[in-house]
C-alpha cells in the first residue's frame, strides 16, 4: 500500500475499510506470456530510488528510497495505532528535515507516558512495529495480528514473545482488554489486571460531564472519600467554583448545595459523610455531602490554604499569601471555634511556610510540607505531644500516609509520585523512596492532582510529566504566535537588549537558560540556580538570584567566565531592573519585619547598596523608566496591590497609576507603561514634560498568561520589544484531558513496588 495513513481509513458499520490505493505496488508472479495481459505499472510511481508516501507516516526504508514491501505498511501501521491510543504522532517535528530525522533516529514516548491507562503489552507490540530496521519488525501482518490478540489474554506477559527482547523487568506485563483500549479512546473504559497472587487491579475513568468539567484552578481539586466509595471534585463557574459529589459505582456527579465559591484542596470529614473546603472569601466551611445548610468553621482576614480532618478536630495551613508571606499550622475544632496555633515556620532554618498538614493515625501527629526560602520543599513530620519537629524527606510536598506502611508524596515538580516506606510508631522513613506513578497532573501553583483512600482506591488527573509552557508573542490585539521554543516549565523570559535572544527561567531545577530565536536553540547558563534571569543593557552580563537564602550574582551570557556574586546578604533578594546606563540595580530585599522593599545595587565604586522604599508595606516588581529617571513598582500599601511612580534617584512625589489592582509593570522605548490587572493588559501613556502626567490606564487584551504565579509576585513574568507591539509572554500547555484516573486495590501495587518489613 505504502501510503497507510489515518486519512485512508474509514470507519463503517461492516468495519474498517482501507482505501487509496494510489500508491499501491502490484507484487506480480510469473511474467505471462500474454504481454496485454500484464499488469500496468508506472515506473515514475512505483520505481526504487522515488520517495512515496505520506512522510508522517513513512518507514525509514521510505524516506531513504529504498525497496518497500508489506514490513512498510506494518511501520505504517503502529504509527496510526500510536496516534489512535495517545492522541499524539509517533514521530513530530518543526520541518520536513527534523521530521525525517525524527523518524530516521528517534524512538517514540512510550504511550503510557502520554495516555496513562494504555496497556504495556499494546505499548511493546507498537513498538516493535515501528522498529527502524524491517528485520526486526512483525514480518507478517498474521504475526502482528497474534501478537495483538495475546495482549488480551490473562496472564500473558512479554516473556511469551521469545523473538523480541521485553521492556523492563521491574514492570509487570499488564494484560488488558483490547477493546477496553478502544472505549478509553472513545469515551470510558474498564480494564482488569490480574498478576499472580495479587489481588485484581481494576482500573476505569471518569469523564466529567461538559457541563461540569473538571476546574484547571490553583489548588488541587480533587479528594476520594476514606471507604473509597466517593469522589469530591472542583468545577469552575462564575463565582469561581463549585463542588460535585460522585459515587463510584454511578455514572452522574451531583453538585453540592452551598460549596459555591470553593477554591479547592477540600478535604473529607473521618466518616465520609461531610467535606470541608475553603472559600475564596477567606472562609472554611463544611457541608453534609447529602444536603444540608453549610456551617462556617473560620472566618478571617487570611487565606487557608490545605487541611486536614480526623476526630473532631481539623488542622489546616493559614496565612496571608503575599510575596515571602509566612504561613502557620493551625488546629481548630470540627464544630467550629477560635483556632489555635500549632507550628509557626522556623525562619533561623529557611522556613517559609508550613502546609499539606495530615493527621497520622492515633492522632498524636501531623505530617506537612515545609517550603524553604529557595524555594525547594521538605516532608516533615509534628509531634503533637512534644511539639518536635523532624524533617522525613528532602524535594518531596503533598505527603499522605497509607496503611501499608509507606508515604506517598509528590517529587515537587515532575508530576511523579514517589513512596517510601514509614515506621509509624518511630515517626520515621524505613527504607529509600521509589516513583510509583508517573504523569500526574499539576496545577498551575504546583500541587499535583492525585488522593487515595484508606482502603486502596487511587484517584489522579493525568497531565504529564511536570509543568509546560509555551513561549508565546501576543500583538497589542492579543493575537497570540507561538514560538518554536520545546514546551518546557519556562518563566520570567527576558529579551535581551538586541532582541536576538530570551534570557529565562526554567524550573526543576531552577535555572537561568538562553533561548536563541533565529538558532532555535536553548542553552543552560546555570547549574546551580538562576532564579528571575535579567539582561545587564549592554547585554554582556545576566543577572539573576541564587543560594541559600537567595542573593544576587551575574554570570557573562556567553558562558565564558564564572559566575560572579554581586551581594552577600542574610535576608532574600531578588534582581529586578537595571538603569539604562547599567550603574545600578534595582533589587527586592525580604526583611522579616519590614516585608518586601525596594533597593539599589550602585555599580561603581564600592557597589554599595541603599534603600529606596523600605516601609511595612510590600514594594517590588520595580523597573526602570527608558530614560533612568522614573521608577514604576507595585505597592499593597491601599489594601491591594496598585502601581506607583517615583523620580528615580528622587526625591519627589508619587503617583498611583493603576486603580482597581495592578502588577507586574513594565516600560516600553516610547515611555508607554504597561501593567497588568487580572488577565488583562492595560496601557498607560506617560508624559514627563514639563510634569510627569499619566494618561488613564486602557485594556489591550485578556488572556491567562504567565507562570507559576510565585515569579509573578515580586516580576512581571513577560516582556516587551522595543516598540512596544509585541509582547513576550508564557502559556500554560494544555495536556491533561479533563479526565480522572481510578485504580482499585491499588495498595496491593504499592506494597509489590516498595516492599516493606511490615
Amino acid at each position: 500500500h505504502r501510503d497507510l495513513k489515518p486519512g485512508n481509513i474509514m470507519l463503517t458499520k461492516g468495519g474498517a475499510k482501507l482505501l487509496e490505493f494510489g500508491l499501491a505496488k502490484l507484487q506480480a508472479a510469473d511474467t505471462p506470456t500474454n504481454l496485454s495481459a500484464l499488469p500496468t505499472e508506472q515506473a515514475n510511481l512505483t520505481a526504487e530510488g522515488t520517495i512515496l508516501g505520506t512522510l508522517q507516516y513513512m518507514a525509514p526504508e521510505q524516506l531513504e528510497a529504498k525497496e518497500a514491501d508489506s514490513r512498510t505498511d506494518i511501520f505504517a501501521f503502529g504509527a496510526v495505532v500510536y496516534e489512535m491510543a495517545t492522541g499524539k504522532k509517533a514521530f513530530e517535528g518543526k520541518s520536513q528535515a527534523s521530521l525525517i530525522a525524527a523518524i530516521m533516529g528517534q524512538e517514540p514516548r512510550p504511550m503510557a507516558e502520554l495516555q496513562p491507562m494504555t496497556p504495556e503489552l499494546m505499548d511493546w507490540v507498537v513498538k516493535r512495529c515501528l522498529a527502524k530496521e524491517p528485520v526486526e519488525r512483525w514480518q507478517t501482518a498474521t504475526d502482528l495480528l497474534a501478537g495483538l490478540r495475546k495482549t488480551t489474554e490473562v496472564g500473558t506477559s512479554v516473556d511469551s514473545f521469545p523473538a523480541a527482547a521485553g521492556p523492563p523487568l521491574w514492570r509487570r506485563a499488564m494484560p488488558w482488554s483490547l477493546a477496553g483500549l478502544i472505549a478509553i479512546i472513545a469515551v470510558v473504559g474498564f480494564w482488569i489486571l490480574t498478576p499472580p497472587t495479587l489481588q485484581p487491579l481494576r482500573k476505569f475513568v471518569i469523564t466529567p460531564p461538559a457541563s461540569a468539567p473538571l476546574a484547571s484552578f490553583l489548588e488541587n481539586g480533587l479528594a476520594i472519600s476514606p471507604d473509597g466509595k466517593r469522589i469530591v471534585y472542583l468545577a469552575p463557574t462564575a463565582s469561581g467554583g463549585l463542588l460535585y459529589v460522585r459515587s463510584l459505582d454511578e455514572l452522574i456527579a451531583t453538585p453540592i448545595a452551598g460549596t459555591e465559591g470553593a477554591r479547592g484542596n477540600h478535604f473529607f470529614s473521618p466518616d465520609g459523610e461531610s467535606v470541608a473546603f475553603f472559600t475564596n472569601d477567606r472562609k472554611l466551611k463544611k457541608v453534609p455531602l447529602m444536603g444540608g445548610t453549610p456551617i462556617t468553621l473560620l472566618d478571617t482576614d487570611q487565606e487557608g490554604l490545605t487541611g486536614s480532618w480526623a476526630e473532631g478536630t481539623i488542622v489546616f495551613s493559614q496565612g496571608p499569601l503575599g510575596p515571602g508571606s509566612r504561613i502557620d499550622l493551625y488546629q481548630v475544632s470540627a464544630a467550629g471555634g477560635e483556632p489555635e496555633s500549632l507550628a509557626v515556620p522556623i525562619t533561623e532554618k529557611g522556613e517559609r511556610r508550613y502546609f499539606d498538614p495530615e493527621i497520622l493515625p492515633g492522632g498524636k501527629a501531623v505530617l506537612f510540607t515545609i517550603r524553604l526560602d529557595d524555594n525547594s520543599y521538605q516532608t516533615a513530620v509534628l509531634s503533637l505531644e512534644t511539639g518536635e519537629r523532624k524533617v522525613l524527606l528532602e524535594g518531596g510536598r503533598q505527603a499522605h500516609y497509607a496503611p501499608t506502611g509507606h508515604l506517598v508524596y509528590e517529587l515537587f515538580g515532575t508530576g511523579t509520585l514517589m513512596a517510601v516506606p514509614f515506621d509509624l510508631r518511630r515517626l520515621e522513613t524505613a527504607g529509600d523512596s521509589v516513583p510509583i506513578l508517573q504523569g500526574v497532573r499539576q496545577t498551575p501553583n504546583g500541587w499535583a492532582d492525585y488522593a487515595f483512600s484508606g482502603e486502596g482506591t487511587l484517584v489522579y488527573v493525568p497531565g504529564g510529566e511536570g509543568v509546560e509552557r509555551r513561549l508565546v508573542w501576543v500583538d497589542r490585539q492579543g493575537k497570540a504566535e507561538f514560538l518554536a521554543a520545546p514546551p518546557r516549565p519556562y518563566d520570567d523570559p527576558r529579551l535581551s537588549p538586541d532582541g536576538l535572544k530570551i534570557a529565562l527561567q526554567v524550573e526543576v531545577p531552577d535555572d537561568a537558560w538562553i533561548y536563541d530565536i533565529a538558532r532555535d536553540t536553548l542553552s543552560r547558563l546555570t547549574f546551580e540556580g538562576g532564579n528571575l534571569p535579567l539582561w545587564t543593557p549592554d547585554g554582556k552580563w545576566v543577572t539573576f538570584a541564587a543560594g541559600n537564602p537567595p542573593n544576587l550574582f551575574w554570570k557573562s551570557s556567553d558562558g565564558s567566565e564564572a559566575e560572579q556574586r554581586l551581594r552577600e546578604n542574610e535576608y532574600v533578594e531578588w534582581p529586578q531592573s537595571w538603569s539604562p546606563d547599567g550603574r545600578a540595580l534595582a533589587f527586592v530585599s525580604e526583611h522579616p519585619t519590614s516585608g518586601f522593599d525596594i533597593w539599589i545595587l550602585t555599580m561603581e565604586g564600592d557597589r554599595e547598596a541603599q534603600p529606596f522604599l523600605q516601609t511595612r508595606f510590600q514594594e517590588h516588581s520595580a523597573v526602570f523608566s527608558t530614560d533612568g529617571h522614573w521608577l514604576a513598582y507595585v505597592s499593597d500599601e491601599s489594601g491591594q496591590n496598585e502601581i506607583y511612580v517615583q523620580p528615580f534617584p528622587g526625591p519627589g512625589g508619587k503617583w498611583q497609576i493603576s486603580s482597581g489592582g495592578g502588577t507586574e509593570p513594565v516600560w516600553s522605548a516610547s515611555g508607554e507603561l504597561f501593567f497588568r490587572s487580572g488577565d488583562k493588559m492595560m496601557a498607560v501613556e506617560i508624559s514627563t514634560h514639563p510634569t510627569f502626567s499619566p494618561g488613564k490606564p486602557s485594556p489591550l487584551f485578556e488572556g491567562q498568561y504567565g507562570g507559576t504565579g510565585g515569579a509573578r509576585a515580586v516580576r512581571a513574568d513577560y516582556d516587551i520589544t522595543p516598540d512596544g507591539q509585541r509582547f513576550l509572554m508564557v502559556q500554560a500547555q494544555e495536556r491533561d484531558t479533563g479526565q480522572i484516573n481510578v485504580i482499585l486495590n491499588w495498595f496491593e501495587e504499592l506494597k509489590r513496588l516498595v516492599p516493606t518489613d511490615n
